[in-house]
């Protein structure tokens, strides 16, 4: 009897033992861990957020040219030339014929190679891209011709299709793309007709249309209206302008001066070979200067300008 009371009076105790180390309470933890925190605040102010270095990188310029020659046998295509687009830029590229404009679109398609200097594109330099490599290269850039370069026996739509089938694309990306872009250059009811069947307006529409199907970063355009009539040529510089506002940087080589002049972008002037001009929203030809104009005015053929008697 004796012993069953000391052990219920040992059994007491310990309970009471236990008791003292209850857990503690929620509120006091989370006190203690907002004191924590602050303290460690105070002891490093000077400490920031990490920022994204991405965002501090300067674009590089879609196009850039470097002391960019071009001998051909005995005659000089680009000589020395240097200038450089950004990106989303429409920018036209004027000059007499034999200037160079047509060395300089064909250097950027990989259909020539410099003699000197350097290309780069999109951040790559051209001259490093092995020959085999050239077509997956040249799927980034869309080209736009002057006589068209359509085929003759494709319909409109398989016309524009084939620069995606050329590139590895898919059925099912054929039929999602194809479709789109026929709409945004305003051909989608001419789906079946041959090239025969439009007209040069139109059929420029199907170049435009194949040269852009790939959303490349970069649209060359060499001379797009030279075989259209002036509202035609409206109508095609509408079309670039669109896909320009799409984020694609635009490169025209023209000599239709009403357009450039009206269109007021940036204009590389190319003359012998080398740059003379870079002009942002400039006209086909320089500012015509007071003493141009009195010199013009004085010569026995002139004809006044509107506005001067």
């Amino acid at each position: 009897m004796d012993l069953q009371i000391a052990l219920q009076a040992r059994r007491a105790q310990d309970n009471t033992v236990g008791c003292r180390y209850s857990a503690p309470h929620p509120m006091a933890t989370r006190n203690k861990l907002s004191r924590r925190t602050s303290d460690r605040a105070q002891a490093a102010p000077n400490q920031h957020p990490r920022t994204d270095t991405r965002q501090q990188r300067t674009a590089r310029p879609v196009i850039e040219f470097r002391n960019v020659s071009k001998l051909y046998a005995g005659d000089v295509g680009l000589d020395q030339a240097t200038f450089s687009i950004e990106r989303g830029e429409f920018v036209f590229l004027v000059g007499s014929t034999g200037s160079g404009k047509s060395t300089v679109m064909r250097l950027l398609i990989k259909e020539l190679e410099a003699t000197g200097g350097m290309i780069r594109v999109a951040g790559r330099v051209l001259d490093e891209i092995p020959r085999k490599r050239v077509p997956y290269y040249r799927r980034n850039v869309g080209v736009v011709f002057q006589d068209f370069k359509l085929l003759p026996n494709r319909t409109v739509y398989d016309n524009v299709a084939y620069a995606l089938q050329v590139t590895g694309g898919t059925r099912k990306e054929i039929r999602a793309k194809v479709p789109d872009v026929l709409r945004l250059t305003g051909l989608s009811t001419k789906l079946h007709n041959y090239p025969h069947q439009l007209s040069g307006g139109e059929q420029q529409r199907v170049s435009v249309a194949r040269a852009f199907v790939n959303h490349p970063p970069l649209l060359l355009a060499d001379e797009p209206t030279g075989n259209l009539d002036p509202e035609t040529s409206i109508d095609i510089m509408r079309l670039l302008y669109r896909i320009n506002r799409t984020g694609t940087t635009v490169l025209v080589a023209t000599h239709d001066q009403a357009m450039v002049d009206r269109m007021r972008r940036r204009v590389l002037e190319l003359s012998h070979g080398q740059i003379v001009r870079d002009e942002a929203a400039g006209m086909y030809t320089r500012d015509e200067t007071t003493r141009d104009l009195a010199r013009r005015l004085r010569a026995p053929s002139a004809t006044p300008p509107p506005g001067v008697e």
